[in-house]
């Protein structure tokens, strides 16, 4: 009887997700990236809907594919010539069923609704794997601080904050950084928010050391991705000393990826940003990370000076007809994709396997397409999905709130020991969930059921949310 109740019973699991994500498309018309981000987290789920048909039947699925909150709104700032300027502000509050809304803010002109709904709907699931009380949220601004001076920066930021502050606190929304925002804007927006809220709280994450900051903070996603790294290498007996790594972008999450691949002896050689890539044969060591650290936090350069220094480092740069990333197709043994989303598609993830990759750790946010993650599924590369090799920032950042509410700081070594064990305990749910559901060493799977498990209890336990 079992035998012939089993295909009915996949089908109306597929026909439900297959109902979701029409709705979900429907809803929320040209938002691709927001798609493709409930598509991938819901193909996993189909083997978890077989088993339990109770989160069918409390439309679990509608509910958080759906934000609770969403706020746009308009930042008018003034430019260093009196001229005035607006720009579109943002804050996606996506799920606050285990914890306060937790994710970071994007100052880019790329960020959009869709955008913005895909990587909410991601740090849900991320914020989850942490093992800390956090929901998921993420916002941001299609400003760009790129190009514009400290002061532009700061009038912007409090514009920005004037109107967000209505909406945040630190039992109720705590932003973070992301791409465009790093201590700088975190510093002018906890300025203007302790100003207008006269309240000195753990409101936002990301802060300087002496007002709040963590330690490890600006380290962690880089640090946490190759935690993240060495424990799938361990499954196969392997480590990460003497790995040829392959690492994009070149910003906070590449910096610290390289720095941690230094510790642990690997040998990273490659760097990029928005304008072209560089490969370093020889390698990048510590005199050429403190080079590019300068470069990328202080001059606000770009990377080909990279090549310009040091003369036997190549640099590329993007040609966008080019149907590849000249940077995955280098021959090495781990990537590091660390840039932005979609960075690797198919022919890249072709590329990386055919050059003998075995080891693929995301430190962005979704930067492999659907087609690309497939591919190393299929050719059973160990293949860490950005919201478990990722996660270690966004956990450094509780930690960062775990410190603010007890008026307490920890030593660099204390918190490095926390984010470490927070990655091992990450790497363990998502290896026990893919194979509690069936498909042993898939991390993608293991990632997504792991992480809405603990959302979705959260949500049947507290009734129509």
């Amino acid at each position: 009887m079992t035998a012939v109740m089993e295909p009915p019973k996949k089908n109306a699991a597929a026909d439900y997700i297959n109902q979701i994500l029409n709705l979900v498309k429907a809803k929320n018309p040209a938002e691709p990236e927001f798609h493709q981000a409930v598509l991938e987290v819901l193909e996993s789920l189909r083997l978890v809907l077989e088993r339990h048909p109770e989160y069918q039947e409390a439309k679990i699925l509608e509910r958080i594919t759906e934000p609770e909150r969403v706020l746009m709104f308009r930042v008018p700032w003034f430019d260093d010539k009196g001229k005035v300027q607006v720009n579109r502000g943002f804050r996606i509050e996506m799920n606050s069923a285990i914890g306060p809304y937790k994710g970071g803010l994007r100052f880019h002109p790329s960020v959009n609704l869709g955008i913005l709904k895909f990587l909410a709907f991601e740090q849900v699931f991320k914020n989850s794997l942490t093992t800390l009380p956090m929901g998921g949220g993420k916002g941001g601004s299609d400003f760009d601080p790129k190009g514009k001076s400290d002061n532009e920066v700061m009038r912007f930021c409090q514009s920005f904050m004037t109107e967000l502050c209505r909406h945040i606190g630190p039992d109720t929304d705590v932003p973070a950084g992301d791409i465009g925002v790093g201590g700088r804007e975190i510093g002018f927006m906890f300025g203007q928010y302790k100003r207008l809220r006269n309240e000195f709280t753990g409101v936002l994450t990301g802060k300087g050391l002496g007002w709040g900051g963590s330690l490890i903070r600006p380290e962690a996603t880089g640090y946490g991705c190759v935690y993240f790294a060495q424990e799938m290498l361990k499954t196969k007996k392997d480590k990460l000393e003497g790995k040829v790594c392959l690492v994009s972008g070149s910003g906070n999450v590449s910096q610290y990826t390289v720095e941690k691949l230094l510790d642990l002896g690997a040998k990273p050689v490659t760097w990029s940003d928005s304008d072209g890539a560089i490969y370093d044969a020889d390698g990048i060591d510590r005199e050429k990370l403190a080079y590019v650290i300068d470069l990328k936090n202080n001059r606000r350069g770009r990377i080909k000076e990279y090549a310009e220094k040091y003369k036997k480092a190549v640099y590329n740069p993007i040609d966008r007809k080019l149907d590849h990333n000249w940077l995955w197709n280098i021959k090495a043994d781990c990537a590091f994709p660390s840039a932005t989303q979609n960075e690797i598609n198919a022919k890249d993830a072709a590329n990386l396997i055919k050059n003998g990759v075995k080891v693929v750790s995301e430190g962005a946010n979704m930067p492999s397409t659907l087609e690309a993650t497939k591919l190393f599924l299929e050719h059973k590369i160990l293949y860490g999905p950005a919201k478990a090799a990722n996660a270690g920032g966004v956990a450094t950042s509780g930690l960062e709130m775990a410190q603010n509410s007890a008026r307490i700081s920890w030593t660099r070594e204390e918190v490095d020991d926390r984010l470490h064990k927070i990655m091992i305990s990450i790497h363990k749910s998502c290896l026990e969930a893919a194979e509690k559901y069936g498909t042993p060493g898939n991390y993608v799977n293991g990632a997504n059921i792991a992480g809405f498990l603990k959302v979705a209890n959260a949500m049947l336990d507290q009734g129509l949310v």
